[in-house]
């Protein structure tokens, strides 16, 4: 379906298609007043009753649904139905250029004014305050912190303002241009270039291609306010227009406020759809070769083919997931390759989808190490190859359906506790592709309906109908080399894979998980009750804490984390990597299962497996649900007592390591990155990247010999939040990680290793970097100190946001030469006496001294008189609503509960951090700004392009 173009075109290239703040691409079909108001007047789908739709009388839908997790918050969004597809040829730009606008003055709201409105009710710019253009649309988004009506009134009345209320003023649209060309340089680099010619070989003369949302620099930088109110007027009109608004808020009350603010907007129809293409659907046989020193290899493999229209009907629903389980059959058995010792690839995908209603694309990519391509097209060519020829096994479909099954059950058991997001999603898929928003019991009744009787021949002949075969197809590489023999060599291994021997798969049937007794069930030698927050604190015989957190703010759902002693504190200046390859054990699987075995063993449970590394710990944590609960201990316990270190989990590390390596300095953001760790630490071999050949040396071997005694013996600590029984949870707890050895009763604080030191060092280092020939970045770091006094702490991050604005005003807004300047307070809770603030900025490299100049002059400000009330509460405001929200979905509470008992203090600082953020004065903020961030006292990282760094 349609929501197919554009999430196939994301995965061609996932950063290229939107010029915007938050990722949002969508494919849409434009609204007139000849066509049905909503997609389920016309469908069969049963449209979900729990929604409201309306329209005005002047064309203005909207969507409303009452929703009450997280609690007392909602989101609030309007969508235009034009984005940079619609822009004419002197616009190019324009559409994203009218998105900046409408934060820059309207007749109800002075320019500059409209943010500090919303930091002042507690919405913080970017998180809460944002928007997007893509290609077919734009979208504004607030998130509201609360559901007073109050601030409801005040969100509708600048959506309100939005709508047809922009002044555009000249003077305004000149102090703006400058923060689109800094958005336009920060987010060009090799994935645009790379996406760019791919549009040009799958596409070429195709509109989608040179409507780009974020435009050409011709445009942008003559643009003015007359061309862009004109865009304004023939676009921003409520037949054109969805207002969607969920929260914790009566209907008839958001019901009658859109009233109030919407009906007065003039009536105007929507412009017309425009062309995408033109693409032709006949070519082929042709093959490209784009490099780039940053490009990992990976080849594309294609055939294009003429678009179907296919509404959202029972029928096409019912196609749609047979068509779903075949391809994911086919792109199982290539994650099995992947994951296999001696891997011809690190990764391959199959699968069709649609460019928009201009055509639809069938397309295997393989993803390979450097100079392999030609055995990974090999191995994933005869993989379709098979696929296509013999079908699938009955194993595989029911693998296929455990999962999915899983997927809606898990929906239809949380469906009273669905958070806003989801619904908004449903709401904007209605509007933007025509989806029915139907009901999880509904979905997973279908889904039932068509598993019944589904065969691996149906599901075999479906992909066979819906994929476009692969006969003298489109080839793209991409890398950093071009392959032996260019084009001739592609063609030619694509001939080579055609020929290859293939057989029928195998039956292997279904498996079952291996590890169901891990001993008598532990005992518990201590129970006892937090009384604020609820938490009840056991601790087993064998020394394993569990801290029970019982909760239905999400129904059905658990979050887990468990903390095992160890993690980067076991490094050392003589052994730097000890625990580097923690992160990839799980590729390793267990024991008993490699971890491809897992995904088929797993298959239709919610579990999660994987491990990390820590400061202080080795952790684990993610979501499972009451069913399987008792399955995801059992995981947990198996990973700790018998890890796989299979060698395959170390060859996928290793070919990792090769990509990262040939990428260091791709872009200024990778090259500070690169080296700012050993800068502030006097390279310190624990905090500078080491050399490669000392990542690719690592083995599980060695891996096993640091952390294996930990696994099996070190403190561990888990934390279980969500709707369980509290009696269910502890017996699963008791048989699986308390029924293991007994393991030391603390985690060790590893004082030696505490000890982190600043470079004392300051001034200015200049790194270079390979990318953009106009891109600089600028970054300062002041030392401070470890976050003992909370206090302290607290000042620091409210002076951190403080600086943020200042810094945006002064960079972006008044001066033009910034996007997005950064600013953050990190005082460690590991490392003695150990902190920074940091802020950073991304310039023209032309502008570096001036924008050297502006952030002192800001930082001079703030050490010399306090920063004003206003300007500190916009910072505050929205920190505080994120603690007054925190424990209102399971990600709060998990966090708290983590560590809860090896590290008790984090519940009192828990409490007392509101009052001391409300305590902090203008005075004391001047004063931490003149303690910490004293001039000359900062290290100042410039990154300049290489050719500029003399």
């Amino acid at each position: 379906m349609r929501a197919l173009a554009a999430g196939f075109l994301l995965a061609l290239c996932p950063l290229a298609l939107t010029a915007q703040d938050r990722p949002v691409v969508e494919a849409s079909t434009e609204i007139s007043r000849a066509a049905p108001a909503w997609a389920f007047d016309v469908s069969d789908v049963p449209v979900d009753q729990g929604y409201t739709f309306g329209q005005l009388d002047n064309g203005l839908r909207y969507i409303i649904r009452r929703n009450a997790t997280p609690e007392g918050t909602a989101l609030v969004r309007m969508r235009i139905g034009s984005g940079s597809l619609e822009e004419r040829d002197d616009e190019r730009g324009l559409a994203h250029f009218l998105e900046h606008m409408a934060f820059n003055g309207s007749t109800g709201i002075p320019e500059g004014e409209m943010i500090k409105l919303l930091e002042r009710e507690g919405l913080a710019f970017g998180a809460d305050t944002n928007a997007s253009t893509g290609f077919e649309s734009i979208t504004y988004m607030l998130n509201l912190p609360r559901n007073d009506e109050a601030l409801l009134d005040t969100a509708l009345m600048l959506m309100r303002e939005t709508a047809s209320e922009l002044t555009i003023a000249q003077g305004a649209v000149e102090r703006e241009r400058g923060v689109i060309l800094a958005e336009r340089r920060d987010r060009a680099g090799f994935q645009q270039r790379n996406f760019e010619d791919n549009v040009a070989f799958l596409a070429p003369g195709a509109r989608y291609g040179e409507r780009l949302p974020i435009g050409t620099l011709d445009v942008l930088e003559s643009a003015g306010a007359e061309q862009i109110r004109g865009l304004y007027a023939r676009t921003y009109t409520p037949a054109n227009a969805v207002l969607v608004v969920v929260g914790d808020y009566p209907v008839e009350v958001v019901e009658a406020a859109i009233a109030q603010h919407f009906a007065d907007w003039a009536p105007a129809p929507a412009p017309p759809q425009p062309a995408a293409g033109p693409i032709d659907v006949t070519r082929k046989g042709l093959t490209d070769i784009y490099l780039d020193p940053a490009l990992a290899e990976e080849v594309t493999i294609s055939r294009l083919s003429a678009w179907r229209d296919q509404p959202d009907t029972i029928a096409n629903r019912d196609a749609a997931l047979v068509e779903r389980i075949g391809y994911g059959i086919i792109n199982r058995r290539l994650a099995r390759l992947a994951r296999g010792a001696d891997a011809p690839f690190r990764g391959a995908s199959f699968g069709t989808g649609d460019l928009f209603e201009d055509a639809r694309i069938t397309s295997l990519t393989v993803r390979a190490a450097d100079g392999e391509w030609k055995p990974g097209m090999l191995a994933a060519m005869r993989e379709i190859n098979a696929a296509l020829a013999y079908g699938f096994t009955r194993a595989e479909v029911d693998e296929q359906l455990a999962n999915l099954r899983t997927a809606y059950e898990n929906a239809v058991e949380g469906a009273e506790t669905r958070s806003h997001a989801v619904f908004v999603g449903g709401a904007l898929a209605l509007a933007s592709d025509e989806r029915v928003p139907a009901t999880p019991q509904w979905q997973l009744a279908q889904f039932e309906r068509v598993a019944a009787t589904l065969t691996p021949g149906a599901a075999w002949d479906a992909v066979k109908a819906d994929a476009v075969p692969l006969e003298d197809p489109l080839i793209r590489f991409e890398g950093r080399t071009a392959p032996v023999g260019g084009e001739a060599a592609l063609r030619a291994a694509l001939a080579e894979a055609m020929a290859l021997p293939i057989a029928p798969p195998a039956d292997n049937g279904p498996q079952t998980f291996a590890y169901d007794d891990f001993g008598a069930p532990g005992a518990i030698i201590s129970d006892m009750r937090e009384p604020r927050l609820g938490l009840r604190l056991i601790r087993f015989a064998n020394g394993v804490r569990l801290t029970l957190k019982p909760t239905t703010i999400r129904e059905d759902r658990i979050a887990f984390t468990l903390a095992v002693d160890g993690g980067d504190l076991m490094n050392s200046a003589e052994a730097p990597l000890r625990v580097a390859l923690t992160d990839s054990l799980a590729l390793g699987g267990l024991g008993r299962h490699s971890q491809d075995e897992l995904s088929s063993v797993l298959a239709g449970r919610s579990v999660g497996f994987s491990l990390s590394s820590a400061a202080d710990a080795f952790t684990t944590s993610g979501n499972t649900t009451t069913r399987d609960l008792a399955l995801q201990m059992q995981v947990l316990a198996a990973l700790l007592s018998d890890p796989g270190y299979r060698p395959e989990g170390e060859e996928r590390f290793r070919k990792g390591i090769e990509n990262y390596f040939a990428t260091l300095d791709a872009t200024p953001a990778r090259a500070l990155g690169t080296a700012l760790g050993g800068i502030l630490s006097d390279n310190d071999p624990r905090f500078t990247l080491q050399p490669k050949e000392a990542f690719l040396a690592l083995d599980y071997a060695g891996l096993r010999e640091a952390i294996g005694d930990r696994l099996t013996g070190g403190a561990a600590e888990l934390a279980l939040a969500g709707d369980f029984d509290e009696d269910e949870a502890i017996a699963a707890v008791a048989a699986t990680l308390g029924a293991l050895p007994v393991r030391e009763p603390e985690f060790n604080p590893r004082e030696a290793a505490r000890n982190r030191r600043f470079t004392a060092t300051r001034g200015q280092r200049v790194l270079t970097h390979q990318g953009e020939a106009d891109q600089a970045l600028l970054r300062w770091v002041w030392p401070t100190t470890d976050d003992r006094d909370q206090a302290e702490t607290l000042r620091l991050a409210l002076l951190a946001r403080v600086v943020r604005i200042a810094l945006t005003e002064k960079l972006r807004e008044e001066l033009g030469q910034a996007y997005s300047p950064s600013a953050s307070a990190s005082n460690s809770r590991h490392y003695r006496d150990f902190g920074t603030f940091s802020l950073g900025v991304s310039v023209d490299v032309a502008q570096v001294e001036a924008a050297r100049a502006a952030v002192e002059d800001v930082l001079s400000e703030l050490r010399a008189a306090p920063p004003s009330a206003d300007l500190i509460e916009r910072a505050r405001r929205p920190l505080l609503e994120n603690y007054d929200n925190a424990l209102k979905d399971l990600g709060g509470w998990i966090s708290l509960a983590a560590r809860a008992q090896s590290d008790p203090a984090r519940l009192d600082r828990w409490f007392a951090a509101p009052d001391l953020i409300r305590a902090a004065t203008p005075e004391d903020l001047q004063a931490a700004a003149a303690r910490w961030l004293a001039e000359g006292a900062a290290v100042e990282v410039m990154v300049v392009p290489a050719a500029n760094a003399d």
